[in-house]
């Protein structure tokens, strides 16, 4: 009977167990031994079917557990044909270096280095075994680099869809056809795979629309809800299902990772919808209740600027087809569009007024929002809305006072939320200077933020009395691409208005927003007031003329009295 090496034997047992071989490639890199949660990723990695979609929450490590998987795959089989794509080249190009710098470095993995005359960049490179072939044994691309021109085995998908790409319907439409080019070149199955590795970034995320034929598996950072739980359905991890029986609802699902208090950092970091995408991979947030404010209520028009501009009396609203607006970049949710008015009147007047709000930044990430909004017969005009990524100093107080200037406002308003009063009295001189005009603090609200905000926008927005300029749109969306990172989309007031819920915390900015809704409380307080002054003249004037009818009715009354006494006296005076 043939025996074999010890050496040999443990290859064989690597071979048969990736995880044995992840536990050798984290002892090499001098991590801690994985996780149970990354175990059970490396698990279902090597014994799930060919098309699969791996959903875990950010940092759990899941491109390191599929770099080691490829090398692993390799290991086995040398002959096999790799194909990694990411959001952008470099990222991409990074996991095809760390993956050959594994080659390099481990002992077990030796024979596996490029020989001369093969491939051998980070772009691409050969393993020593490999066969002369047109396709690298490993080959890195952008998501939007030319995909064709090799085949693969495997086609590892490893965080395509990201804010830059996937921000507004028509982004994540055009990604969508790019991955369609993996089928030309994918192997024929079934040895091969397409794995998909990623956190969804928005409520309508590419990965909820991945064909029947893929599987997903998903990997939550704390213990989900039994709503949550429901909303995962089948592609609930079984890992976590089975500690949904033990452990209390948001216990950490992996707290050698990150524990609970890791989780309330990065959900303060994130904000409640961030959060909910990136830890607990939950896209089930775009129902009417949870988030009420919709682009589609508002009407999208040009407004005339400027001092003495003026508006329709009338604008009416009718969201159909024909009156969507498509050339505005939309960064509302799926199905959420902008329309221009049905009709508007013939009679054009001056704005009753106009007012600017200023929401001071009060963190460091966070901008300096302002809201230039005018009114004429109820409806709000939305001038400008937009933000300065300064607070106090000098060029953002004159930048907002120009634009009161440039708009020929009557009022600044300011939220009390900076240095008791300390920005009012940094910005009055500076307004003083270029726009003499009257500033003052709003009242400190005690209402919960995200409560306030939707419950003064909400019944306006019903009556589809917010108008918006089309300039700030494109604007909005123009400033909020200008930030660098991974979330500068939320700084937009689009995104914002319509990711807003009653959640505390729900946006992890809301500085233009909160301004536009300052400046639209002061306009519904005025008109309530006006209304409220027109009823009481109302009811003055209708007293007024009761009073002057039963005035003039008793003076009638009294000469017929005074007529009947006197010839009641001329009769008494006959018959003497």
């Amino acid at each position: 009977m043939k025996t074999i090496s010890k050496d040999a034997a443990l290859l064989l047992k690597i071979k048969g167990d990736f995880r044995i071989f992840l536990k050798l490639v984290w002892d090499h890199i001098n991590l801690p031994m994985p996780t149970e949660v990354q175990y059970d990723i490396a698990n279902y990695l090597q014994k799930s079917q060919p098309k699969v979609c791996i959903q875990a929450f950010r940092g759990v490590g899941k491109s390191f557990i599929t770099s080691a998987y490829v090398l692993w795959e390799l290991l086995k089989d040398p002959q096999k044909k790799i194909f990694v794509v990411s959001a952008s080249k470099n990222r991409a190009d990074n996991f095809t270096t760390f993956t050959m710098q594994l080659i390099n470095d481990m002992p077990l993995l030796a024979h596996l280095k490029a020989k001369e005359g093969q491939r051998a960049s980070r772009v691409e490179f050969d393993v020593g075994p490999a066969t002369p072939d047109q396709s690298p044994s490993v080959r890195s691309v952008g998501i939007t680099s030319q995909l064709s021109g090799s085949s693969a085995d495997i086609i590892v998908a490893d965080d395509i869809e990201v804010p830059n790409n996937s921000a507004t319907a028509d982004m994540r439409e055009k990604l969508i056809e790019r991955v369609k080019e993996f089928s030309a070149i994918l192997k024929p199955l079934p040895d091969a795979r397409i794995i998909y590795l990623g956190t969804p970034q928005t409520e309508d995320s590419i990965y909820n629309k991945l064909p029947e034929t893929f599987e997903t598996r998903i990997w939550p950072a704390r213990i989900p809800s039994q709503r949550l739980v429901e909303s995962y359905g089948i592609k609930l991890a079984p890992f976590v299902a089975e500690r949904v029986k033990l452990l209390p609802e948001g216990s950490p699902v992996d707290p050698q990772r990150f524990t609970d208090y890791d989780l309330i950092a990065r959900e303060a970091e994130y904000g409640k919808t961030g959060f909910a995408l990136q830890f607990m991979l939950s896209t089930q947030l775009s129902d009417l209740e949870r988030f009420p404010l919709k682009v589609r209520d508002m009407v999208v028009m040009d407004i005339q600027k400027g001092a003495g501009a003026k508006a329709p009396m009338l604008v009416n609203w009718l969201p159909d087809f024909k009156r969507e607006l498509k050339n505005l970049s939309n960064l509302a949710m799926t199905g959420d569009r902008f329309y221009m008015p049905a009709s508007i009147s013939e009679d054009f007047k001056e704005f009753t007024g106009t007012v600017m709000a200023i929401d001071p930044s009060g963190r460091g990430k966070d901008e300096t929002g302002y809201a230039v909004v005018r009114m004429l017969n109820g409806f709000l005009f939305a001038r400008r809305v937009g933000g300065f990524s300064g607070g106090y100093d000098t060029p953002t107080l004159r930048a907002l006072a120009l634009i009161a200037k440039e708009e020929g406002v009557n009022e600044v308003i300011i939220e009390p939320n900076f240095g008791d009063g300390m920005y009012l009295e940094l910005f009055k001189p500076v307004i003083a200077d270029i726009h003499p005009c009257r500033v003052t603090e709003s009242e400190r609200s005690q209402a919960q933020k995200e409560r306030r905000i939707i419950d003064t926008l909400e019944p306006v927005l019903a009556r589809h009395k917010l108008i918006v300029d089309t300039q700030v749109i494109e604007e909005d969306y123009k400033t909020a691409s200008a930030y660098d990172g991974e979330n500068k989309f939320q700084k937009s007031f689009v995104w914002q208005m319509t990711r807003i819920s009653y959640d505390k915390g729900a946006l992890k900015h809301d500085d233009r927003l909160d301004a536009l809704a300052l400046a639209v409380y002061y306009w519904t307080q005025k008109i309530g007031q006006d209304e409220n002054k027109g009823v009481q003249v109302h009811k003055d004037e209708a007293l007024k003329k009761e009073l002057a009818k039963f005035i003039k009715h008793g003076r009638g009354l009294d000469s017929y009295r005074g007529k009947y006494q006197a010839d009641k006296r001329s009769k008494w005076v006959g018959i003497r």
